[in-house]
């Protein structure tokens, strides 16, 4: 699966992949073309963050392009901001 993110900040790729991860299943690799520069630091910290498996550049890619992989059971952030856990409910 592929999401263009092109030119847009970090900040919006992440909402998007937020967004992409909670309609597909578990196991699908996402392919996330960024060119902000803050991408490589970004994405692995995002996957971390959320439990989802970063799985790195692709070299050969035409623009960079970085894949992650949908874990089950993977924590869900803010989807205002999606840098931040979504707070336990009380």
């Amino acid at each position: 699966m592929r999401l263009d993110g092109g030119d847009c900040r970090c900040i919006q790729q992440l909402s998007e992949l937020r967004r992409l991860t909670l309609q597909v299943p578990s196991g699908i690799v996402i392919h996330l073309i960024a060119t902000d520069p803050a991408a490589p630091l970004d994405l692995p910290a995002w996957c971390h963050l959320t439990g989802h498996t970063y799985l790195g550049p692709m070299p050969a890619a035409d623009r960079p392009t970085y894949t992650m992989q949908v874990s089950a059971g993977a924590a869900i952030t803010d989807p205002d901001r999606p840098w931040r856990p979504t707070p336990a409910a009380p």
